[in-house]
């Protein structure tokens, strides 16, 4: 069987320093923050090149936490793309805004800057660009739009650890970011947990507090917050695979530029990179009209694939009210019926690879 993805042959090859990161942690009983959480915020803040990161509980919770900072709530808008994990375009009716989808590119699958502006209104108060799938969204053209209109911009980067736009790590270009370390990610933790980062000293003192019940300093509640804190655990465990995360980035690279190679001139679409961008491959999306038959044919070779994601954004149960159709994105509408992942991670081997491929080009 190829996986689609092999966690187990990642962390076995760490699996001491691992070990010793954990008992350290059970041999203090510092299980809610303390020294292990604040020394992983400032080794995530000094990787990326920023001055602030705050652990929290999750991806999710992290862009809520920066959309509450911001104070945005109800009766305010915050543009998203039409494709992405949900979390993006719940963290803000959460908060009581309204997201307002924007179909994606073709080819970088990433929010399609040239309909932004056209989705702008006078509630318009954020945008949150997505770097799907490890690819960079086009930032420069962005942070044009949101000066023009004076809009925040939050980046979510929870497929993009260690992703750069013209010489930059995404995380450190708009507002203020958000970083999912779901087990799968790029960097990824034992269980839920993520963080939110800037360099506004202003947004990430309230964003602590509202992260930790709205203190500063013990039992000292300076507004209402929330229970969403780095568990010590996982910040010992990001803390030991962090300096791992450029050399595993690395792999997903190389792994990623085969499959291209032997896909070149078949008949499904493969990933493009945007120009300037270092994509890290948190997945291997290709396209194809043939997805049904593809994929079943992958799975009778005992090859595991996955589709991110089979209903687009606005056209899931949740948003049906708004009676959105084809024509109101019609990539996105595309391409939830044409995307496919495929098996990619640190270690796949060059077997594992062309055997996919091989059975990709006898099945199209």
């Amino acid at each position: 069987m190829i996986p689609f993805a092999d966690l187990t042959l990642l962390h076995t090859s760490i699996q001491d320093k691992i070990d010793a990161a954990l008992t350290q942690v059970i041999q203090t009983s510092n299980f809610i923050g303390g020294e292990i959480v604040t020394q992983f915020e400032k080794e995530f803040a000094s990787y990326i090149g920023i001055k602030h990161c705050i652990g929290c509980a999750n991806g999710t919770d992290s862009i809520e936490i920066l959309l509450q900072t911001l104070e945005i709530g109800k009766g305010d808008e915050v543009l998203v793309p039409a494709i992405s994990w949900i979390a993006t375009s719940e963290a803000v009716s959460s908060v009581g805004a309204t997201p307002i989808f924007v179909d994606v590119n073709p080819e970088f699958y990433t929010i399609d800057v040239s309909k932004i502006e056209v989705a702008i209104t006078s509630k318009t108060k954020a945008i949150i660009p997505v770097h799907l799938y490890g690819q960079a969204a086009d930032m420069d053209a962005i942070l044009s739009i949101a000066n023009k209109y004076d809009l925040y911009i939050i980046e979510d980067c929870a497929q993009a650890h260690g992703a750069e736009y013209k010489g930059k790590k995404v995380g450190t270009i708009g507002t203020c970011a958000s970083f999912s370390f779901f087990p799968g990610k790029n960097l990824g933790a034992f269980g839920d947990a993520g963080c939110l980062v800037t360099n506004n000293e202003t947004i990430a003192e309230k964003s602590r507090m509202i992260a930790n019940h709205g203190q500063k300093g013990k039992h000292n509640h300076i507004i209402e917050g929330r229970n969403s804190r780095l568990d010590t655990l996982h910040a010992a465990i990001l803390s030991v695979k962090l300096p791992y995360l450029d050399t595993w980035n690395a792999l997903r690279i190389e792994a990623a530029a085969k499959y291209s190679k032997l896909l070149t001139n078949s008949p499904i679409q493969i990933p493009h990179i945007l120009p300037n961008t270092s994509h890290v491959f948190h997945l291997y999306v290709i396209q194809t009209q043939q997805r049904t038959a593809l994929q079943n044919a992958l799975t009778q070779q005992q090859i595991q694939t996955a589709i991110h994601y089979p209903t687009a954004l606005p056209f899931l149960p949740c948003y049906s009210e708004k009676n959105y159709s084809e024509k109101d994105f019609p990539i996105a509408f595309a391409m939830q019926q044409k995307i496919l992942s495929l098996p990619l991670f640190p270690g796949i081997s060059d077997a594992q690879i062309e055997e996919v491929c091989k059975t990709i080009l006898a099945t199209l």
